[in-house]
């Protein structure tokens, strides 16, 4: 018993350590999960699972990967892909076939395996999956189009994949080729019946719970998880991994409800997910034998280039003919195609049961499975981002500001930050405002920013920050809730309203809620628009070694007010309440100049000219 639990601590730390790693040093964590599950399996044997788990080793992965493919399908909202929708609908159909079919033709020749074995393992390869396609987007950032292809066709394909595994095993295991293929054709059918009934089903009975308010917000989450697990089992049960098609439809069906508010729920899976991505990695990796690698070879790479040079840009180029995609978008999308979870975890399952039913050969597929999957996790992670710069194909850097009000403070603010080429957006429902800062050349949003309007057309692409300066403190409260899950809690900054400012600490909101106060204790909105409409400006100052920062403060003293400090690299660091702020030779300081301070400088230019 004691040693079970210490077993369980160690895959939580070692998952924790791995994911830490992944984000310090801006690669997949899938990269470190996978290694260190050889290094405390295989190549020391310190872990293994079999024993540890026993019987429920494999229940345990089903349900996870149904948690996972559930919450990457909870995303798939169809007004995203509109644009899009052929190539999807190719990728995961002509061009799922096509990449079955050079895998399986160049693994039977390869490895000399039967032609069913060589099929089978097509069909195992041909998902790509969230739990490596989501967090290989987050590092290499591509443009729209190309992450919401990629995003919808490795959540959708998992479940046809796993499809295509039944059915071809179903055929191998009948006698006979008549039978073989009535058989396959029979489980075919009764996957897709089984799993869109219990799907759609589980979707309407959770969207009627939820538009009806039938169960607390605090029980939201729960009674979620235990219909995915109750759609997932009963469906499988009616016919054998239609479950994950059924999880599947279900989360897509929530996605596309308007009238059903999923952030919590949504935010409760990402967390749970990251969860299981990482110990399941772990524990299937720490699986294999060290025999079992060592007998493959070198041969898995001469299948990995087939699979990155040919299976996957042959699929592509059928499945994006006639579309909107430019060349290089083609390019990325031809290189990115990583295997992931459900590959690994349903070559296990069926490698056992082939192997039982006395398939030779069967025993390759786990290890050649998890050499594929290592393979494309390590070449795409490591190029794929450099490839997208190199295209011109990715998002730039989240520095830009969303910047909720488009008064004079907000004005002011963003003017001057967009002269050093940062990304400002100020968002406003008053028009006089937002046609003052379009004289002034400024990107605006003209609406509420936290509307349904703006969560359809609001333009995030290279923002990465909320500054809210509204003069209505519940303005930039709602605004800092809402995109505090978006961007991050540490990236919502607001300025103190004067109403705020006059508040006893019990009375005020949280900072999870307001975000950081900016610039100063005495700062208020009030007090910045009263300084403007005096005569005060906003100034850059370069910083050298000679004239730093201290030297800055004591020549202008309280008359200069500094704001944000901004990197030779362009980043830009906010003065906020409570926070060291010391910038460096080589910094931009942005700064509020005081009236006395601007007419004070005037005078002196005047003097010297």
């Amino acid at each position: 018993m004691d040693s079970t639990i210490l077993a369980f601590a160690f895959v939580a730390i070692l998952a924790f350590a791995c994911q830490w790693l992944a984000w310090r040093v801006k690669l997949p964590a899938i990269l470190f999960l996978l290694a260190s599950g050889l290094i405390v399996g295989p190549l020391t044997g310190w872990f293994d699972p079999d024993p540890l788990f026993g019987d429920l080793l494999f229940p345990l992965i089903s349900l996870s990967v149904a948690i996972i493919l559930f919450e990457g399908s909870l995303t798939l909202d169809f007004a995203e892909i509109r644009a899009q929708k052929n190539v999807v609908q190719r990728l995961i159909t002509i061009g799922a076939l096509v990449t079955w079919g050079v895998i399986a033709a160049a693994t039977h020749y390869l490895f000399e395996l039967s032609w069913s074995l060589s099929v089978l393992f097509g069909a195992l390869t041909v998902v790509t999956g969230p739990t490596v396609i989501v967090p290989m987007l987050r590092t290499v950032r591509p443009n729209a189009s190309i992450g919401n292809i990629l995003r919808w066709e490795g959540i959708l394909i998992d479940p046809i994949g796993a499809l295509l595994v039944v059915v071809v095993y179903e055929f191998m295991v009948a006698q006979g080729q008549a039978l073989g293929l009535t058989s396959g054709l029979l489980a075919f059918v009764e996957i897709i019946a089984a799993g869109s009934i219990m799907g759609l089903a589980g979707g309407w009975i959770l969207s009627a719970i939820l538009k009806r308010h039938w169960v607390p917000d605090y029980l939201e989450n729960l009674a979620t998880l235990s219909l995915v697990f109750v759609v997932f089992g009963v469906a499988n049960a009616l016919a054998h991994e239609s479950g994950l098609l059924a999880v599947t439809l279900m989360g897509m069906w929530l996605a596309n409800q308007k009238d059903i508010r999923m952030a919590e729920i949504l935010n409760f899976k990402e967390n749970l997910t990251v969860v299981l991505i990482s110990g399941l990695f772990i524990i299937l990796a720490a699986r294999l034998t060290l025999d079992d690698i060592i007998a493959l070879g070198w041969t898995p790479l001469i299948l990995l280039a087939i699979m990155q040079f040919v299976a996957r840009p042959l699929s592509v180029l059928i499945s994006s003919t006639g579309s909107t995609l430019r060349w290089q978008e083609k390019a990325l999308l031809s290189w990115i195609a990583p295997r992931g979870i459900v590959a690994a975890a349903v070559s296990a399952l069926f490698a056992i049961k082939l192997e039982q039913a006395g398939e030779e050969g069967a025993l390759i597929l786990v290890p050649l499975t998890f050499s594929v999957i290592f393979g494309t996790v390590v070449l795409q992670s490591a190029t794929a981002g450099f490839l997208a710069r190199w295209l011109g194909v990715n998002e730039p850097p989240p520095n830009g500001f969303l910047i909720v009000g488009a008064n004079s403070v907000a004005r002011a603010v963003a003017t001057e930050l967009k002269k050093h080429n940062v990304r400002v957006l100020v968002s406003d429902s008053n028009w006089d405002n937002i046609r003052a800062a379009r004289m002034k050349g400024l990107e605006t949003f003209f609406g509420n920013p936290v509307s349904e309007y703006a969560e359809q057309r609001l333009d995030l692409v290279g923002i990465g920050k909320l500054l809210a300066l509204s003069p209505e403190r519940s303005n930039n409260t709602v605004a800092g809730m809402r995109f505090g899950s978006e961007f991050g809690t540490h990236n919502i900054y607001a300025l103190q309203t004067t109403s705020e400012a006059k508040l006893s600490e019990k009375h005020q909101h949280g900072e999870e809620h307001r975000g950081q106060r900016l610039f100063a204790e005495t700062m208020t909105y009030s007090k910045f628009s009263s300084l403007l409409s005096q005569g005060g400006e906003m100034h850059s100052t370069r910083l050298t070694k000679e004239f730093g920062f201290e030297k800055f403060i004591d020549i202008n003293g309280k008359e200069a007010i500094p704001l944000f400090a901004i990197t030779p690299e362009g980043k830009v660091q906010i003065c906020v309440i409570g926070r060291e702020f010391k910038p460096s030779a080589g910094w931009t300081i942005v700064s509020l100049f005081t009236p006395s301070l601007v007419t004070e400088r005037a005078a002196s230019n005047t003097a010297t000219s």
